[in-house]
């Protein structure tokens, strides 16, 4: 069955400024990677706007309305913090970022596909219910897990993250609901500070901080010595995952030491846990990587597996 690729050209139009990491590039770089013979089999859709009634079910009224209200001009940004702002065509990227997961759920739930990737930005797993930082202004994932829920009926939902920062906005979305089963593995210490061991929500909260220079052996103890034998206890109806790939060796924000492949395992063993507990069902959403040859082969081995799988 095939997967399913969600993205949009606005959201090549999020412009942070020429020294902001989080740069158009990456999504370029990305989609031209997703672009080669080995992934013409991709089912494809442009990722719709979100709503604000699928926003709201995350973030707090002000926040959404704040930031619907901002119109910078052209060549204009409004800082946001020291890490995050918008530009003049930051509204609409940020909304097709998080409409693009909540159609990926609907996607795969109603049965056509089993799989998909959103290759969207700006990212999200920063945005807390109040507050955009971190380079993220909506949270994309969690907009998708509460669909899952509030839309779909699930009881269940699984959310991944192993992007190198902790997925703080995810953690403070979910850490009451016993529902949704938040686990992340990250660097630590790293910004944004949060996700500690300790840090266990209602019991629905697995969060496996990585010593800097960390490599694939302490990786994936992690997953597949206590996050994967959680989900499979969990059984989650469905897997959300916040695909960040700056744990990456070559990446310049941060000191883990993974290469492709090793996305590729984790991505693998995910989706073997969604065959046997939820029907193979997978939504991955892009978050963070900043090094650009190393985001687009990792990004095209993550897909890669998602297709294999």
């Amino acid at each position: 069955m095939s997967v399913l690729l969600l993205t949009h050209r606005a959201c090549l139009g999020h412009d942070m400024g020429p020294e902001a990491p989080e740069c158009p590039e990456r999504l370029r770089r990305v989609v031209e990677a997703l672009e080669a013979q080995k992934f013409s089999t991709l089912l494809r859709e442009e990722a719709p706007l979100a709503t604000r009634e699928q926003l709201l079910r995350v973030h707090t009224p002000d926040h959404v309305e704040t930031l619907l209200s901002l119109h910078p001009g052209p060549g204009e940004t409004i800082r946001l913090d020291p890490d995050t702002a918008v530009g003049e065509h930051s509204t609409e990227a940020a909304l097709r970022a998080a409409g693009a997961g909540v159609a990926a759920v609907d996607a795969v739930l109603a049965g056509g596909v089993r799989r998909a990737f959103c290759a969207v930005r700006p990212p999200g797993h920063h945005a807390e219910p109040a507050q955009a930082m971190g380079f993220c202004l909506f949270g994309n994932a969690a907009v998708a897990v509460r669909h899952a829920q509030q839309v779909h009926g699930l009881r269940r939902v699984a959310l991944l993250d192993f992007d190198v920062h902790h997925g703080n906005g995810s953690q403070a979305a979910f850490g009451n609901d016993p529902g949704v089963f938040f686990a992340s593995t990250h660097q630590m210490p790293l910004y944004p500070g949060t996700g500690a061991a300790e840090e266990r929500g209602c019991g629905n909260i697995w969060n496996l901080p990585l010593a800097p220079g960390s490599r694939s052996e302490a990786f994936h103890q992690a997953w597949e010595g206590t996050i994967l034998p959680e989900l499979r206890r969990f059984a989650p109806e469905l897997i959300v995952i916040s695909a960040g790939f700056d744990a990456h060796a070559r990446d310049p924000l941060a000191q883990l030491r993974l290469e492709e492949e090793d996305f590729r395992r984790v991505t693998a063993a995910i989706c073997e846990v969604a065959r046997e507990v939820c029907g193979g069902r997978v939504v991955s959403l892009l978050e963070g990587g900043y090094d650009l040859a190393a985001l687009a082969r990792s990004v095209a081995t993550h897909v890669q597996a998602l297709m294999d799988a």
